[in-house]
């Protein structure tokens, strides 16, 4: 049995989960923008342009996903899309004064969010919090390794139902 007191993973999971849902219910309520849209817009405000093969891999969204995101936020004049020139196929968002405009007026409210998150932390261990997430980030592709290697090991055919694709945890 694993007790979730002391499993990371349990932690990470709710934060991550009431910290979204609370500003998707936030933001759509102001703007009528959903979580992954604000995702796309952070990224975008940051980027410029971006394909949406690496938004999805910088977000974690599935390629559906993004593709009815970025439909969503074209309808909606956020974003203009257009053909990537190296490859006609894929299609590269770039952020318009109107979604810049949203991201700005979300993003106070993000901030404010995240100052209250952090106020329970000292400055030193908001600091040290940020170093080990990103620590934790960058191991991301050991704990995919380590699954893959245990199904290999003790379930080989579980990885062939599933087209040998990484686990979202």
């Amino acid at each position: 049995m694993i007790n979730l007191e002391n499993y990371a993973p349990a932690y990470l999971t709710w934060i991550a989960n009431k910290l979204s849902s609370g500003a998707s219910q936030a933001y759509l309520a102001a703007f009528d923008v959903g979580i992954e849209s604000w995702r796309v817009l952070v990224l975008l405000a940051i980027e410029g342009s971006i394909s949406a093969q690496k938004a999805c891999g910088i977000i974690g969204m599935d390629k559906a996903s993004m593709s009815r995101c970025f439909k969503s936020m074209q309808a909606r004049g956020f974003i203009e899309l257009s053909l990537d020139p190296q490859d006609g196929r894929a299609r590269i968002a770039t952020l318009t004064p109107s979604g810049r405009a949203v991201h700005d007026q979300i993003r106070d409210i993000a901030m404010e969010r995240e100052r209250a998150f952090l106020s329970v932390l000292t400055a030193a261990e908001r600091k040290m919090l940020l170093d080990l997430l990103r620590r934790l980030h960058e191991n991301l592709p050991a704990v995919e390794a380590a699954t893959r290697d245990h199904f290999s090991r003790r379930h080989p055919h579980a990885l062939q139902r599933r087209g040998s694709k990484d686990s979202d945890s």
